[in-house]
């Protein structure tokens, strides 16, 4: 069952901050054990290499024990094993039917403040409709036995973090292929488009469309996603889309190489304004 000891992005990520701090603090694995009761070395490189969820109280103690003052970032990381801790979350029932990388995605961005997401082929699963993730979901798929009910039912779910009394902040720049598109037939695009119409009128979500006829961009590498948090900038992380499973870009420097190419790309992409000309356009010849 996925997610069932918490994230793993977010259980190594904390590992290797709290490796870090220990190496900044000039301290060996065996003298953090002698001077913190119950922390053997086994224990403190399982937790340094985010190999189970780490309790509050051990975090804690660790970056007293490392002397960090930075507020920020303490809150940060205990923040990180509050979650990693979480169970009984909604997506649990759907355990079953979730792969470790979907959970990622869900319990990230549940804590996320913002999303950043470049889609060449089809329509990002937070602003989808359920007919139409029905149909993405059976063609693409590679995995025997997929319940692909229980996983639509998922990602309607998901959206809800862009109408929560903290709304997340959405920046998707997707290809007008993907809109141009037949997924589904008339109908169902016509309806997924007049989702997109929708959507857009909300003052946290952007859309903007990379026109067919654009030269040559960034966005030809293929599609990926940037979450973004509210603590710190670099504890951002990047989800790079690939066919059996989903690529985590976690150092900080290549998080940053990610968040330049979106900026590129949607400087290369259109308006806002003739970007939902586009999409109402095709919705009304489809209607």
């Amino acid at each position: 069952m996925a997610g069932t000891t918490g994230p793993t992005v977010r259980r190594r990520q904390l590992g290797a901050e709290l490796r870090r701090r220990r190496e900044e603090a000039g301290l060996s694995h065996e003298e953090v054990g002698e001077a913190l009761s119950g922390m053997s070395q086994p224990k403190l490189s399982r937790i340094e290499n985010g190999r189970g969820a780490t309790k509050v109280d051990d975090v804690r103690r660790l970056l007293a024990l490392y002397k960090c003052e930075d507020t920020d970032l303490i809150s940060a990381l205990v923040d990180m094993a509050k979650n990693g801790s979480q169970r009984g979350m909604w997506w649990q029932s759907y355990g079953a039917h979730i792969s470790p990388e979907l959970g990622d995605l869900i319990t990230l961005e549940a804590s996320a403040s913002s999303v950043r997401t470049y889609e060449g082929a089809f329509i990002p699963g937070l602003l989808q409709t359920p007919a139409y993730a029905r149909e993405i979901i059976r063609k693409i798929s590679m995995r025997p036995n997929v319940n692909v009910e229980a996983l639509v039912d998922v990602r309607m779910a998901r959206q809800g973090a862009l109408t929560r009394s903290d709304p997340l902040t959405l920046w998707a720049v997707i290809h007008e292929a993907a809109i141009r598109s037949g997924v589904g037939g008339s109908a169902v695009m016509a309806e997924q488009l007049s989702r997109l119409i929708d959507r857009a009128t909300q003052s946290n979500i952007n859309i903007q469309v990379m026109p067919i006829g654009a030269p040559a961009h960034h966005g030809m590498g293929g599609a990926f996603t940037i979450l973004g948090f509210p603590q710190r900038q670099d504890l951002d992380v990047v989800m790079v889309d690939g066919t059996l499973s989903n690529l985590w870009v976690e150092e900080v420097t290549d998080v940053e190489i990610y968040g330049a190419k979106f900026d590129a790309i949607r400087a290369d992409a259109l308006g806002f304004d003739d970007s939902l000309a586009i999409i109402t356009d095709q919705r009304d010849k489809l209607t």
